[in-house]
Parts: C-alpha cells; sequence; structure tokens
C-alpha cells in the first residue's frame, strides 16, 4: 500500500522550508547545524577524533561500526571486518553494511536495466550480481540517526526532538567526481531471487515521505552540490524536491547548514584511517583522497522528523540528475519505527463472576503514525498463590482494536470471569500480542506478559446441611389396680406405617426387649437406637408388645402401633 502526501505533512515542509529560507536571509546562527550538533563528526574522516577538524561532535563511523579493530600495527595490516551495525554512539538508529570484497569485477550487486532510475517504482528496479567502473564501486555504507534537543531554530517549533541524519559511504577508487544517491526507504527494502529481464527484482515498495539526498564532489571535493527530494508520488516525476544548495561542504559551511556533506580530500592527511577492513584499487588499506564521502541531513527542519525509515541504500550514478542512470549500490537495513506496549489488568483481586478485562497500550516512536490494527489477548490459568506469568501458551480469549492519536493507543481485551461463565479460584493471567503494522513492521509479535496484567479469583466457603433422624420409642405399662408388673415389653422397628401388617418388613437390628420383674405401675422403658437412621422423607412405624408373666396377677397380651411420618428436606446449601 502507498501513502499518499499528506496536505497537514506539505504544509509542514512549506512552513519549515519558509522558516529556513527566512533565517539565511537575517544571516542568524542555527543552534542546529548539521555539521555542527555535538554529537557527530562530519569532518571527512571515518574514526572518531579527539578534537574533530570541521566538526564538533564526539561520535564517528567507528562508533557505529563498534565490533571493528581499530588499532593497526606497524606494517599498516588491516583491521577486522566490521561483524555488524552496533550503537556505541548514543544514535536513536545505525545502519552498516559492505558490498563485497572490494574489487569492481566482484560487486556483490550492481544496478541493471534501464528502468533503475530514482523516479521510478521500485517495482521496476533491477539488480545482479557484477561490476560497476571503478570510481562507482561502493565498498561500504553507513548511516546513524540522532534524536537531538529540540530548539526553536532546529524545525519552526513543529518537533519535540531535533532529528538529524548521518549517512556516508566509501569506494574502490578516487579517480573522478563522487556522485552519489543516498535513498532512506520507510518500508523494509531487500534484494530478491525474482528474475526479471535477465537480472533479479527488489523486495519492498516506496512510501511517500522517503528521503533521497543526491550529493555532487567535483573539484577535488571542493565544490559541492547537495539535494534533498521526498518520494511523492501526487507530483510528476514521483520525486518533489524539498531543497537544494550548491554550496553545502561541511568543511566550508556555517552555523546555519541544514545539510551538508564532504570528502576526504588533501587539506586533511593524504591517508585518512579506515576503521574498518578497506583494500581500495591502488592497494591503499586506508583511504586516499575523495574515497570517503559523508553527509548529514536535519529532518525536522524539512518537517520529516516524524518519519521512520527501515532500509537505506547508498548508490553511484552517473549524474546528479533525478533520472540519471544508477549504478552500483549497498544496501542496509536501519530501524523500523519502534513501539512499545504496556498492559494493565482492571482488577487484581476478584470473587468469582466478577468481570475482569486486560488494557494494552502501545506507544509509538512516530506522532505521526498512531499504531493501529488488534491485540491478540490470550488468559493463562495457575493454582491458587501461584506468583507464574502467562509468556507462553494460555487459551486465546479474542482480540481488541487499538483507537488513540499522535503516538499512543490502547485496546481492550474481552471480558472474562464474567457472571455468565465465571471463573473458579485461581490465579490468572492475560498475556497480549500485537503484530505491528504498516509503520511499525516486526519480525515477531510485541508481547507483554508482567505480573500487572494477572488476577486472582478468590476461593468462596459455603454450607451444606444434611438433616437425619434416629427412630426411638417409649412405652409405658399401666396396671388398673396398680399389682406390680411383671413380664416382657418388646419394641420391633417397621419401615412401612402399618407396623408389618402388610409388606413393611421388620428393621434388622432394631428389636428392644424389657423384662419387668415386680414393676410398680406404670412402668416406662425405652429404644436405645443409636446406628439406624432415616435421612429422606419416609413413614416408620413401632409395634410395641407387653406379655404378662403367668400368675403374675396381671392377665391379657397388649399391642400397639406407633407410626411416625418424616418430612426431610436433606442436603440444603446456603
Amino acid at each position: 500500500m502507498i501513502t499518499r502526501f499528506s496536505r497537514r505533512r506539505a504544509t509542514r515542509v512549506l512552513v519549515a522550508l519558509a522558516t529556513l529560507a527566512t533565517m539565511l536571509a537575517l544571516g542568524n546562527d542555527w543552534a542546529g547545524a548539521v555539521h555542527d550538533t555535538g554529537k557527530f563528526q562530519l569532518d571527512g574522516d571515518a574514526a572518531s577524533a579527539t578534537t574533530p577538524i570541521t566538526s564538533t561532535g564526539t561520535d564517528d563511523w567507528d562508533k557505529v561500526c563498534f565490533e571493528v579493530t581499530v588499532t593497526k600495527d606497524t606494517t599498516n595490516s588491516i583491521p577486522n571486518e566490521c561483524a555488524g551495525a552496533g550503537n556505541t554512539s548514543g544514535a536513536a538508529a545505525v545502519s552498516w553494511a559492505s558490498d563485497g570484497p572490494g574489487s569492481s569485477t566482484s560487486d556483490a550487486s550492481v544496478f541493471a536495466g534501464g528502468g533503475s532510475k530514482d523516479p521510478e517504482f521500485l517495482d521496476d528496479w533491477r539488480w545482479k550480481a557484477g561490476s560497476s567502473p571503478d570510481k562507482d564501486n561502493l565498498l561500504h555504507s553507513f548511516a546513524a540517526r540522532y534524536s537531538l534537543p529540540d530548539s526553536s531554530t532546529c524545525d519552526a517549533g513543529q518537533e519535540t526532538t531535533c532529528e538529524v541524519l548521518f549517512f556516508g559511504s566509501d569506494r574502490f577508487d578516487n579517480s573522478g567526481d563522487a556522485q552519489q544517491g543516498f535513498w532512506f526507504f520507510q518500508n523494509p527494502v531487500s534484494l530478491s531471487n525474482t528474475k526479471a529481464n535477465g537480472a533479479f527484482k527488489f523486495n519492498g515498495e516506496h512510501r511517500n515521505g522517503d528521503v533521497l539526498v543526491i550529493s555532487n564532489f567535483s573539484n577535488g571535493g571542493t565544490t559541492s552540490t547537495i539535494s534533498v527530494y521526498q518520494w511523492d508520488d501526487t507530483v510528476d516525476g514521483n520525486l518533489r524536491l524539498l531543497e537544494s544548495s550548491d554550496d553545502a561542504n561541511c568543511a566550508l559551511a556555517g552555523s546555519n547548514d541544514g545539510f551538508c556533506g564532504i570528502v576526504n580530500n588533501a587539506a586533511e592527511p593524504a591517508l585518512t584511517d579506515a576503521p574498518w577492513s578497506f583494500t581500495d584499487k591502488s592497494g591503499n588499506s586506508d583511504y586516499i583522497d575523495g574515497e570517503l564521502y559523508e553527509g548529514g541531513v536535519n529532518l525536522s527542519l524539512l518537517g520529516l522528523g516524524d518519519e521512520c525509515f527501515s532500509s537505506v541504500l547508498s548508490e553511484t550514478r552517473s549524474s546528479t540528475s533525478t533520472t540519471a542512470v544508477l549504478k552500483d549500490f549497498v544496501l542496509g537495513q536501519f530501524a523500523n519505527c519502534t513501539a512499545t506496549m504496556t498492559t494493565q489488568v482492571s482488577n487484581t483481586t476478584v470473587n468469582p463472576g466478577t468481570s475482569v478485562t486486560d488494557l494494552a497500550t502501545v506507544v509509538g516512536s512516530s506522532a505521526a503514525n498512531t499504531p493501529t490494527g488488534t491485540v491478540t489477548f490470550y488468559l493463562c490459568s495457575f493454582a491458587v498463590g501461584s506468583t507464574s506469568v502467562c509468556s507462553t501458551g494460555g487459551t486465546s480469549i479474542g482480540t481488541g482494536t487499538l483507537s488513540g492519536s499522535g503516538t499512543t493507543a490502547t485496546a481492550t481485551s474481552p471480558a472474562v470471569n464474567t457472571a455468565a461463565v465465571p471463573l473458579t479460584a485461581g490465579h490468572y493471567c492475560f498475556r497480549a500480542e500485537w503484530p505491528g503494522d504498516s509503520n511499525y513492521q516486526m519480525t515477531t509479535p510485541l508481547k507483554h506478559w508482567q505480573p500487572n496484567e494477572c488476577f486472582d479469583v478468590n476461593d468462596t466457603a459455603s454450607i451444606t446441611t444434611d438433616q437425619d433422624w434416629l427412630p426411638n420409642d417409649s412405652a409405658t405399662v399401666t396396671s388398673a389396680a396398680g399389682t406390680a408388673l411383671s413380664g416382657t415389653l418388646t419394641f420391633q422397628l417397621y419401615t412401612e406405617g402399618n407396623c408389618g401388617a402388610t409388606s413393611g418388613a421388620a428393621v434388622s437390628g432394631q428389636l428392644y426387649s424389657h423384662t419387668l420383674t415386680s414393676a410398680a405401675s406404670p412402668a416406662t422403658r425405652s429404644t436405645s437406637n443409636g446406628t439406624y437412621l432415616v435421612e429422606a422423607d419416609a413413614t416408620v412405624s413401632w409395634k410395641v408388645t407387653f406379655v404378662p408373666a403367668s400368675n403374675s396377677g396381671v392377665t391379657g397380651t397388649v399391642t400397639s402401633c406407633e407410626v411416625t411420618t418424616l418430612d426431610l428436606t436433606p442436603n440444603e446449601s446456603a
């Protein structure tokens, strides 16, 4: 997708350029001079110098290619090749790339085909392994970006920081004027293996706002012309000229330069240290005049401080014209717009059925590019008392859509532990994952799973009742005239209400017998059931029988059936 050039950005560019023109006309000093920032040395030398000759600052390209050995022995041996771009310079982004062993016949990559021109879409660019003229053979390319403290003269008060871009390259031979260009792409750009017209295609595409710096150094590097363009597919030729100067030599620049460039030349030592492996056409392992180029551009002054660049490509050209045929190139990766993500759970301790959500906040590095897209949320569950976090695994609970403005956007997860679907007691943690978007492109999703997105679901107490009944009975035997009682009194429990008259069965173990011997009338005796429980609605009966002893003075067997109907409600909870 190609982003169109916005009216807002165009207005900002025009305001910034008008401010710069006014400052130049008035002769005001510009605290944001690109050659004199106090951070980077634009002095025609690739190694940090204690006292730079034409520029102030502490950093140089040896701090971008930080894994290089810069000390050489008495035989001027070649130091190690840079193992990869690093960042000991304090820069916001760095790039360092090599184009191969350093021979005009063994370039790793050169442009191929007539469509490989700056105004053309990248779909029309072609590359191949091949050779280019010695003076156009680039060996290394490098870039660094700094976010410096803002000043009213840096960008007409448009940004919160002053964004400054430095870049450079070295070449195989100095036998000719240096005509170079530097592309800074917002989208990632790489080389593909897709064949087309006897060469190969590039991966990637332009976005409006890509920056092209074209530089021409002639007369031994004393005459310099630099033009800064912006890719804009709404204008003819797709390139909008932002600024140009025929007097852009950093060595001669005043305190108000918004961009400049410099090559090593005879005004400096004949050999300039190369802080990495370098061999030119003449066999030198250090730079002779015109083999090293470096430059800088103040992005904020041009209204481009919000742009992030994923890739950088240095190129050599047949001329400084925008329609010039491109020759050699070195492609390196720079830095995407960067973003960070934090999360915050809505509740940390809840009861089952109390809704909980997770809030993801994504903060981008570019105020012009608010993070967009969806955040996917996962939920992990752990035992009560656990302190684990959801770094991997879990169950996807859905997505939230980012919304916001400026650098910040937020997304809320679907709710969990709802009244409809409560969670059991335990320790739970969210994890948020965001894959990035077209501005913030990532090789792996941005993830967050820290303790501040964990919550605990309380354990709850309950009570369950289990009502039961132990059936027992008592009987009182009375003689009519008060005669002392002798005989046998028995109790038998039955599982129905008619003491076994129909189908009721006698309950085993529930037969009780008492012997009365000259017992005073009335005489009362009871059962002692402690084991047989009734736990549900039922009807039971006790059959009680008194059989008088013979010659006891009392006659006649007496029987009674006592019925009990139970209405129990067991297993109630509260």
